[in-house]
């Protein structure tokens, strides 16, 4: 199978999804690498399946356009996101890759199959260049979760990375824990060598960190409504402010220190985790900068259980434990990834927050001093009770149910590695890998409408229309 490392699973972007803004703004600087720039006269592209249906609510013509305009999900500055897509629209040029431009009109120039799909995956798109001299060419690309991309013809090659720990399944997971006598973030570390030093692995997982961190301050010092039309109130910001009763801060460290030293009653801490999500996945919601974890739609979780961890747990241990838990959660990930999907148009909602639950879960378990055996309980446990969500977004948003899930997906994820801490995984009757495999198959029964669509569901159940 593929190679996944971590930062392949946390990827720094915009929101609002990471496979219907994310992997289509990747797909189209692709596409510019492939193609012969200098000679192009036109571009169009063409969206199929999920993409088509809720790519507006999405933003998946704000990701193609900007990935075309060489803008890139990274490093824009977040004001810069609409401006440049609002600029596209009024001068109906796109400056292909920065350098060259082109006439392209958005009304005519992304079309949307919402009858279509094409046959790999829900997420399909074709890119076409058309060149000067009368010739050109077509690349037809799959988003296919997580902000990962699968050009067509590539979608059953291998990898030709080897780690000196493969991991495909849990079993091999654990038997790489215990042939080494190592957690799980012990084991993956060394597998990151592969790709990066020491140093840098702590440095980029610490700099994911951040941007998750900033996410949370912004998010909850950002009031208003929430863009799309559904007037969507923000919530993380009069909350943070109720919470922290006019206590004084400076800054983003003054602010956790502030929450740190709050009260800690079980409804306090209860509401600040759901405040943390909701600040992520609000700012996700307005285009904002996130960390794919291990998509957009359900990146509110991990950092909520994180910053939980750091603000509420006698045993924090730092930036140590913020590199352990993004290693373990983000392995943990790939398994799921491998084993099953982290996408919503395939497998509905349980591949995007069950997911990220059970990541957070077993993550928090080894940094609460669990086992790999503890940890990998915490992740099935966390999962089992996400089989079978589906994704029903209303209006083709990712905000009416996704928000809220994300506060869900966190508050199960604390409760699962409460459980596992109390437990002893050999007496467990359900292992990682059988939940991933009924997670698989509950994906493939369950009926496309549930699947990223907006046919099914509260998006037809509540009388809202996509804008």
């Amino acid at each position: 199978m593929e190679r996944i490392s971590v930062f392949d699973i946390f990827k720094i972007g915009i929101g609002p999804s990471s496979s219907h803004t994310m992997g289509p703004w990747r797909a189209a600087q692709r596409f510019l690498r492939e193609i012969n720039l200098r000679q192009v006269a036109s571009v169009q592209v063409e969206l199929y399946g999920s993409l088509a249906k809720t790519g507006k609510g999405h933003g998946t013509d704000l990701a193609v356009l900007l990935g075309l305009n060489g803008d890139d999900p990274v490093t824009i500055p977040v004001e810069d996101v609409s401006a440049n897509f609002e600029q596209i629209h009024r001068s109906k040029k796109i400056r292909l890759g920065g350098q060259c431009d082109v006439p392209f009109d958005p009304e005519r120039d992304v079309v949307f199959h919402f009858g279509q799909t094409l046959p790999y995956h829900a997420n399909g798109l074709i890119f076409r260049a058309y060149y000067h001299n009368g010739e050109g060419e077509s690349h037809t690309y799959y988003s296919v979760g997580g902000g990962f991309v699968v050009k067509e013809g590539e979608q059953n090659q291998g990898s030709d990375t080897h780690l000196p720990f493969p991991i495909d399944r849990g079993e091999e997971l654990r038997q790489w824990c215990v042939q080494e006598e190592q957690n799980i973030s012990d084991i993956v570390f060394r597998n990151e060598l592969v790709w990066r030093s020491p140093e840098q692995i702590r440095a980029d997982l610490l700099n994911i960190w951040q941007v998750m961190r900033d996410c949370i301050f912004k998010g909850c010092h950002t009031d208003g409504v929430l863009p799309g039309g559904l007037d969507v109130a923000r919530r993380a910001a009069p909350l943070s402010h109720k919470l922290l009763k006019d206590r004084p801060y400076r800054s983003v460290e003054d602010w956790i220190f502030q929450i740190s030293r709050g009260g800690h009653t079980f409804q306090e801490t209860l509401k600040w985790v759901s405040c943390f999500a909701l600040a992520v996945n609000e700012e996700n919601a307005a285009f904002g900068r996130v960390v794919t974890a291990p998509t957009n739609g359900a990146a509110g979780v991990i950092p909520a259980v994180l910053m939980y961890h750091v603000c509420f747990s006698d045993l924090f241990q730092g930036d140590a434990d913020i590199v352990k838990f993004l290693l373990t959660a983000g392995e943990l990930g790939s398994i799921f990834k491998k084993g099953a999907t982290i996408s919503a148009a395939m497998g509905g909602c349980q591949a995007e927050i069950g997911v990220s639950s059970a990541m957070a879960a077993g993550a928090l378990t080894e940094c609460l001093g669990g086992s790999y055996a503890q940890a990998m309980m915490a992740a099935e446990i966390a999962m089992e009770h996400h089989l079978g969500m589906t994704c029903d977004p209303i209006g083709g948003l990712v905000q009416i149910p996704c928000i809220e899930r994300n506060t869900m997906g966190a508050i199960k994820a604390i409760t699962a590695s409460q459980i596992a801490l109390e437990s002893d995984p050999s007496k467990a009757k359900v292992s990682l890998d059988a939940v991933i495999k009924t997670m698989k198959e509950t994906a493939a029964d369950m009926n496309t409408k549930y699947k990223e669509t907006a046919d099914g569901g509260l998006a037809v159940s509540v009388n809202l229309v996509e804008c």
